[in-house]
């Protein structure tokens, strides 16, 4: 049994099951193939991660039936073959001065259309579209948005442990001094916390006090937060390559009894969203049920934000906890329970959860405390 400090680790043989099950879904949804540019869907399925992303193509080339093959500049290619993936796969690199297009091309079905990495250049893209015009391509996310949505027991543990870091920071965090200090602080504050028990990267560290906490996406800024102030605290980032993302809601000072009862409402709409969680509900179940609470009680124009997003090698991914996403829950899917209701000019609260999907239900990855607590 591994350690928080020292996960499973993955081997070739999970990348080439990736890259298999990622060529499979291709051709089920009627495409030739998945093309892959440098960027976290290269490294979910290789597990290389160049060190630096430039305008020299480096290309990762799916298809069921076919090996797959990872087009590299030559250059880079000592770097790639060190990739724990790498022997799953056949490297072809090329030399500056030749056209990588040209040596990509034969790779790839003439007349087919392929799914690609969103953040595939759009460079890259024409080049291949001047070699192969009868080619077409879709983004991944919306030719195969479930492509990392269901986690492995090695990537369920990641999670946890990427949650357990949050929640450690969470509960340290409570002690430190609020009223005085400026939002920025206290987000240096978030920022060190998540590295020190882990993180390798901070994505996003929100503090949004006051009438800052009713803008959901706030950037922390110079307000000094005072006494009587809400304050939302949104953090997140990446340990063991694998996401976290928690929000809690605290209270500088004994709150009113509106911004209480506003808090209770939010805390019961996010229990409701995390209970109807269980394979075979749609997304939009998730969103439904706490959406429903908060419009009981008057709150509902101000829930401005779907319910919640999958969590992976990256924070923010599919599927999303929204209305009219109609994607079942699979066990192992792991995704965000997050409502909020935000007053302008007033102030905010958010409580979010990530949660994992089980053969019979729902599992949070977050253990702290969902009450409002009070900090000085």
């Amino acid at each position: 049994m591994s350690s928080p400090n020292q996960p499973v680790p993955f081997t070739a043989d999970d990348y080439r099951a990736r890259m298999a099950r990622a060529a499979e879904s291709a051709a089920a949804a009627g495409l030739a193939g998945v093309l892959v540019a440098p960027g976290p869907d290269l490294v979910y399925l290789t597990g290389y991660r160049p060190t630096a992303i430039t305008e020299r193509l480096t290309l990762l080339v799916l298809a069921a039936g076919q090996d797959p093959v990872l087009v590299v500049p030559t250059l880079e290619a000592p770097d790639a073959e060190q990739a724990v993936g790498a022997p799953a796969l056949t490297l072809r690199d090329w030399t500056d001065g030749k056209d990588p297009y040209a040596v990509t091309a034969p790779l790839l079905d003439a007349k087919g259309r392929f799914g690609i990495s969103d953040n595939a250049w759009a460079m890259h893209l024409l080049g291949l579209q001047q070699h192969l015009p009868g080619t077409s391509y879709a983004s991944l996310t919306e030719a195969l948005p479930m492509l990392r949505a269901v986690k492995d027991a090695a990537e369920l543990e990641r999670i946890a442990a990427a949650g357990a870091a949050a929640d450690a920071t969470y509960e340290e965090i409570l002690k430190v001094r609020f009223a005085g200090r400026a939002e920025t602080e206290v987000a240096a504050d978030l920022a060190r916390l998540l590295t020190e028990y882990g993180h390798s990267q901070v994505d996003f560290t929100v503090v949004g006090s006051g009438p800052n906490g009713a803008n959901p996406h706030h950037e922390a800024g110079s307000r000094t937060i005072e006494r009587g102030d809400m304050v939302v605290l949104d953090f997140g980032g990446l340990k063991h390559g694998y996401g976290s993302d928690t929000s809690r809601t605290v209270h500088v000072g004994e709150p009113t009894a509106q911004e209480q009862r506003v808090h209770d409402i939010v805390r019961e709409a996010q229990e409701a969203g995390c209970g109807a969680v269980r394979p075979g509900a749609a997304c939009q179940d998730i969103d439904r049920a706490a959406r429903a609470v908060i419009t009981e009680f008057g709150y509902g124009d101000r829930f401005i934000h779907r319910t919640g997003h999958g969590i992976g090698v990256t924070t923010h991914e599919p599927p999303y906890m929204i209305e009219g996403e109609e994607q079942p829950l699979v066990p192992g899917m792991c995704f965000s329970v997050e409502p909020g209701v935000y007053l302008p000019g007033r102030f905010g609260v958010r409580i979010e959860d990530i949660v994992t999907v089980t053969e019979d239900g729902g599992r949070r990855l977050n253990a702290t405390a969902r009450e409002l607590a009070i900090v000085e």
